[in-house]
Formats: C-alpha cells, structure tokens, sequence
C-alpha cells in the first residue's frame, strides 16, 4: 500500500473510532460543573489514548522498520537517525473533542522521509472528511486566487491560544479574525477556501503541524514559519513555534506585514487559555468528502 494511502486509511480509522468513543461515553451524572468537567476530561483522557494505541499498533503492522513520533508516545530518540518517522498527533483539538457538537477537531498522520515530509492525511472526523497528499477530495480541487480577495482577509486563530500580535496584523491588514479548535481543521479551511489564511505563534509541536503542512503543500499552499523560513521535521526538539498557512499569492504580502508587526512590537504572548472573540462566527463545516 502507498504511504499516501496509509496516512489516510489510518487517519480515517483513527477517527472512526473516536466517534464511536464519543458517542458511547457515559454523560455526566449530574449537572454539577465539577461533574461535568469530569466527564469531559475523562473522555478527553480516553480518546488520546485509544487513538495512540490503535495508529502505533498499525504503523507496526504496516511499516514495522519506521520509527514514529506521537503526541502521546515517549520519544524515542532512535528516530533522529531513522530514514523514515511517522509523526502523527492522535486527537488534534482534543479540548474541542471533549465539548459536545464541536466539529473541529482532528487526526494527523504523517511520513517524513530523508528529510521531506512525504505523504500525509487530516481526518476531520465528526465533518465527515478527510484530506491527504492522495489527491484533492471533492470539493476543495478550487483554483488558486489570481489576485487579493475582494473580501476582507479571514485570518484563523486558535481558540485557546491566540497570539496577541495576530491583532494587530488584522487591524494592519483589515481581516476578521476567525477562532477555530484543531490546526488540522484550520488547514482544511484553507485549502477549502473557507478562510484564507492561518497564522500561530506561541509553540506548536511537530505533530500539530505536520500533516496539515504536508497536505497544504499537496494543495499548492504555502507553508512556513512566520519569518518565511522553512519548517524542519523530525528535530531532537519537536517545537515547531508558529506557523502560516496560505494560498501562495498571499504569502508574500501576509509575510511583509508579519515582519512589520513583529518588528514594531514583537510577538507579544498568548491570550489566555479562554475562547477568544465569542461572537466571532464559526467557519461552515465544508462538503463531505473522503
């Protein structure tokens, strides 16, 4: 089987059986906040876990010489002389996983190779998609944007982590910004072309990013770091701190005005742990596709 077709069968897998986990988990026995909080973490917890357990045990299966990288794995660190690591990140948005209805979440599996991220897959499971470097689903096979967007810029912002300088380049730049849970779905907002751009600062790790990146480049999107550097894989230290994602015709824009925030006033620090712009509106989900 095709490496491009293992992350995706995997991702999907994966997903699968977090649904069901989701849809099977006991609901909080009473209303008491505690209570519920409980049930979310536990569920959150369990979900991690089982996700892990069933993409290492199949890695192994399929690829028994590749070493892997996992968010919830110990780091092996054999794998800084493999050829070949999977990095995978198991339930990506795992706090919007633990919230009932939310769709914005994810499962990230990915191939790097020599040096090259080489196949990659983002189930988007409760959204009934998956994307991968196998071929653009229905739906997202847009064309790229000859010129700037007549609309404003929609800028994607993490939800629980939103930089403070991501502000200030929107009131530069005159965008909306737009939270959103998984930065698996944020990449998928953009290669739909639900949004136009998705720019983070303030620590990812490898696991977070690369399938998404993987996928965005399989699109033709640009992916780097917020200085227009390269993103490198499979380093001994696996933070990967900011990221931007968008279609090529407005990186180079998007990252002029980056530097000149930066420049002025620096990244500033991450908001605090809590939903930022409550009224701001969610993204739609996209088309079902597999």
């Amino acid at each position: 089987m095709p490496d491009d077709a293992v992350a995706r069968d995997l991702a999907v897998a994966a997903g699968e059986r977090l649904l069901a986990l989701r849809a099977s988990w006991p609901a909080a026995a009473t209303d008491d906040p505690d209570d519920i909080r409980a049930t979310a973490t536990g569920l959150r917890k369990a979900g991690d876990r089982q996700s892990h357990e069933f993409l290492v045990a199949e890695l192994q299966r399929l690829r028994p010489d590749d070493a892997v990288l996992s968010e919830e794995g110990a780091d092996d660190p054999a794998r800084l002389v493999a050829d070949r690591v999977w990095i995978v990140d198991p339930l990506d948005g795992t706090r919007e996983y633990g919230e009932p209805g939310r769709t914005d979440w994810a499962v990230h599996v990915a191939l790097w190779q020599d040096g090259e991220l080489t196949a990659g897959a983002v189930a988007l499971p409760a959204q009934g998609r998956v994307l991968s470097t196998c071929g653009q689903p229905a739906g997202t096979d847009r064309p790229q944007p000859a010129g700037p967007p007549a609309e404003p810029l929609r800028l994607l912002v993490s939800r629980s982590r939103p930089p403070e300088f991501v502000q200030r380049l929107a009131d530069r730049l005159g965008a909306e910004l737009v939270p959103m849970g998984s930065a698996g779905a944020k990449a998928a907002a953009v290669i739909a072309g639900d949004a136009d751009a998705y720019v983070h600062s303030g620590g990812q790790y490898e696991w977070d990013s690369a399938a998404p990146v993987a996928v965005a480049r399989a699109a033709g999107l640009h992916a780097s770091r917020i200085d227009g550097s390269s993103l490198v894989y499979n380093q001994a230290d696996p933070s990967v701190p900011d990221i931007l994602i968008s279609p090529a015709i407005l990186a180079p824009g998007l990252l002029a005005a980056i530097s000149s925030v930066m420049s002025a006033s620096g990244p500033g620090r991450p908001a605090s742990a809590q939903p930022p712009l409550p009224n701001a509106p969610e993204l739609p989900d996209g088309p079902v596709s597999q």
